[in-house]
């Protein structure tokens, strides 16, 4: 037996809070809080032609219900701007009141200024500092931007894509680089580039009369230890909000996974005030999952909560049987099904902890450490299935009706502890 040692406290040390600007992103009574001591925001855009009203209100009205905070839409044609106000329209009459962002890029200082109703209807621009211009036009086209933002009091988000990187400032540093004794990697160049563009244009605009309070930053890169350098950079050299997200990050799991993989390092440093997690949808696939993995992302590093937490077990040669995956997937299913009305129903649910456990080895203990548990039978087991409420084992189920009893059980517990005139837990 191993020797029993009295124990110092662990020490979990927490990234010191980054000090970043605190940004109001409005549209009529709702105000989206970005940076300060606000909560990391969840972002998404839209795939439709913006022209088409009906899909793109269809749409922003999927992601807003699925947890975007802000949906972006493209404004690429004098169409797409002309459909804008009437979008923001339809979404009013829904009860839809998430702020729209309008993703600008070569035209958009004639589509601002020559559709006011169009600027006056996004809650925030984008604009794309490498695609703004060129030469002598690029400042005067990038002002015209931030005029318009000045005139009808909107936020701007100032984002670089290493994709289209204002390539007259590139190659001023590879020739500066190129002259120095001891010539860095062309990637640091890279870097270089991407931060002086996105911070010089953000501080250009604050020439304008743009104030810091309205401006967001972005680095977009598509590798993982590119976004993490460039961005702890620009962390280093601004104190402007910053919008974080891994550029054409690609679809299903290597999408999801590399974008996971860099937005937590950078989260967990206290760097970034908002997110997007940029996935190509697969065939079929609802535009809506790039929410749901922004939200997963979120809530596994316990920085906000959304929808009830459901521990389940992988599976091993003692659960042959699919039961507890089945039940697993019915529960969790259910408890997102039901968010929707919950969240105004039963303030607090999201912070829920369900556990669907297959066997007697770890189940009964990880049922005892969430909310509320049950441990199913393994194999050879016997067909019974504890179910714990709060630590203490309450009752067991058996039969064929296990997977609706514990929804049941699941579904009053809820009723009981978050309902209205329920005691505090």
């Amino acid at each position: 037996m191993p020797m029993i040692e009295t124990l110092e406290p662990i020490a979990v040390a927490a990234p010191a809070p980054r000090r970043s600007r605190l940004v109001r992103v409005r549209w009529g009574r709702r105000v989206v809080t970005l940076g300060g001591a606000a909560p990391v925001r969840v972002q998404s855009m839209t795939n439709t032609d913006t022209a088409d009203i009906a899909a793109t209100v269809q749409q922003v009205r999927a992601l807003a219900e699925a947890g975007s905070e802000l949906v972006r839409v493209t404004v690429n044609t004098p169409e797409a701007a002309a459909a804008v106000p009437h979008i923001r329209e339809q979404l009013d009459r829904l009860g839809v009141d998430v702020p729209l962002v309008g993703d600008f890029h070569y035209n958009g200082h004639r589509l601002l200024t020559e559709i006011p109703a169009c600027a006056q209807a996004l809650s925030k621009y984008r604009i794309n500092p490498g695609n703004v211009g060129r030469g002598e036009k690029k400042d005067r086209q990038f002002a015209m931007m931030i005029e318009a933002a000045l005139r009808h009091d909107k936020v701007v988000r100032i984002g670089v894509n290493w994709g289209s990187l204002d390539q007259e400032l590139l190659a001023a540093l590879m020739d500066d680089n190129a002259r120095r004794a001891q010539p860095a990697d062309a990637k640091q160049v890279m870097y270089q580039a991407l931060v002086q563009s996105a911070v010089s244009s953000a501080d250009c605009a604050r020439e304008l009369g743009l104030g810091a309070d309205r401006i967001v930053i972005s680095c977009k890169v598509s590798g993982v230890q590119d976004l993490v350098s460039v961005y702890r950079a620009l962390a280093h050299r601004c104190d402007y909000a910053l919008h974080l997200g891994l550029t054409e990050a690609g679809m299903a799991t290597k999408g999801t996974v590399a974008s996971a993989a860099a937005l937590a390092i950078l989260l967990e440093e206290g760097i970034g005030d908002t997110i997007r997690v940029s996935l190509t949808p697969q065939p079929g696939e609802s535009r809506t999952q790039e929410v749901v993995v922004a939200l997963e992302i979120l809530q596994s590093l316990g920085l906000r909560a959304f929808n009830p937490s459901v521990t389940a077990c992988p599976g091993c040669g003692r659960t042959t049987s699919t039961t507890f995956q089945e039940l697993a997937k019915q529960i969790d299913d259910f408890l997102r099904a039901q968010m929707p009305l919950w969240k105004s129903r039963y303030p607090g649910v999201e912070n829920l902890k369900v556990a669907v456990m297959g066997c007697i080895v770890n189940g009964p203990g990880e049922s005892k450490h969430a909310d509320i548990g049950i441990s199913l039978p393994g194999s050879g087991e016997m067909p019974a299935a504890p179910v714990f409420i709060d630590g203490t084992k309450a009752l067991t189920l058996r039969g064929e009706g296990i997977a609706q009893e514990f929804q049941q059980i699941v579904e009053d517990y809820i009723a009981r502890r978050f309902g209205a005139g329920a005691a505090s837990h």
